[in-house]
């Protein structure tokens, strides 16, 4: 299979599936020097883990990550670090009656239709199990943009039609509220409305969105690899991610010109903005204003009740899921946005490192 691996410098390769023994990730390319340990990881993984609330699946796993390389006496050494979660509660017979069956929704018509073969239990690779290793992989690029003062923070918009205010936005709570928005009474209307959902066996989607703070104007590479069309691919590779905006986003086609540009304004700090409707970015190449990357996640498609399907003789039959699942993906996958976010930027920085003499003698002078 390809596909499993992310960047170009900062570069990760996931591995593992949802109902295998273990899973984890590779990274390569993390500078030496930084301290990292295991307990710098699991912050990241709780807010990504289920069974943690009343708005996930109750899955109980663990994740309690172990570092296998790449790390000596608390510092990156600069080589691949290896980092593996082993599953503990897997249900897999939960899925033995639909086997043959395509879940609507789902990616396991088209692993079939691709591979002639799929591992049916909780969809494999195509499980959002496997974001776990994301989140590992982001938490590290998360500790070397802090060193930096860049701060990737993603939080849920909207549940749902229930929207947040955020002129409320507190990343205290984001990180308390079940549902990951940064205002208390929409978090406690998201959950009456998820709540109402579970009983009627239904689920919901939302808006999550990231801002990245601190970036330097100029990084970014122009024509195929700009920096919001590899934030761009970064998200939509989330698998419920159907759509991704950069600052207005779907606005701009109802905008105009003299009110969507973001007229520039010189100040003691250098250069700025007098608006942000770029959200960070243009021509492909970062601006120094805060980096927005916004986007919609579809509904869980496993629900408890019955739908039309097809099995794998390509007869039409009726399906009805059972097993554990996520009412609402969205409050889970805020930390998956923000990993590949934080992933997504540190590899641009280190990929542009190059693109001035000044820069290169200043690093080759101190060699």
């Amino acid at each position: 299979m390809a596909g499993s691996s992310f960047g170009r410098i900062f570069r990760i390769t996931t591995w593992g599936e949802s109902h295998g023994e273990a899973l984890g990730c590779v990274i390569d390319g993390c500078p030496a020097g930084v301290s990292l340990s295991e307990e710098d990881l699991i912050p990241f993984l709780d807010r990504r883990k289920p069974g943690n609330s009343s708005v996930a699946t109750s899955r109980k796993e663990s994740d309690t990550p172990k570092i296998l390389s790449g790390v000596f006496e608390g510092k990156t050494t600069g080589t691949p670090i290896s980092v593996i979660i082993y599953n503990s509660d897997q249900h897999s017979g939960d899925y033995d009656d639909i086997k043959d069956l395509y879940r609507p929704g789902h990616a396991d018509f088209t692993y079939d239709s691709k591979y002639g073969f799929r591992d049916h239990r909780g969809g494999g690779r195509s499980s959002g199990r496997e974001t776990a290793a994301r989140v590992i992989a982001g938490a590290v690029a998360s500790k070397v943009l802090s060193e930096l003062g860049i701060s990737v923070e993603a939080y849920a918009r909207a549940i749902g039609p229930i929207e947040a205010d955020l002129s409320e936005y507190s990343r205290s709570t984001v990180l308390a509220n079940a549902t990951a928005m940064p205002d208390i009474s929409a978090n406690a209307r998201a959950l009456e409305y998820i709540a109402d959902l579970k009983n009627k066996s239904d689920s919901c989607g939302g808006v999550m969105e990231c801002c990245i703070s601190g970036m330097p104007a100029g990084v970014g590479d122009p024509v195929f690899d700009k920096l919001d069309a590899l934030l761009s691919q970064a998200a939509m590779s989330i698998g419920a991610v159907k759509s991704v905006e950069i600052g207005d986003g779907a606005l701009v086609s109802k905008s105009l010109g003299s009110t969507n540009n973001d007229q520039f304004k010189a100040t003691k700090k250098g250069i700025t903005k007098k608006t942000n409707h770029s959200g960070g970015i243009l021509g492909g190449i970062s601006d120094s204003s805060d980096i927005i990357v916004r986007c919609s996640v579809k509904p869980t498609p496993s629900i408890s009740r019955t739908q039309k399907t097809v099995n794998k003789a390509g007869e039409n039959t009726d399906i009805e899921i059972k097993g554990r699942h996520d009412p609402v993906i969205v409050p889970r996958a805020v930390v998956v946005l923000e990993s590949m976010c934080a992933i997504t930027v540190l590899d641009a920085l280190l990929y542009g490192m190059s693109s001035k003499i000044e820069t290169v003698k200043s690093v080759f002078n101190k060699m």
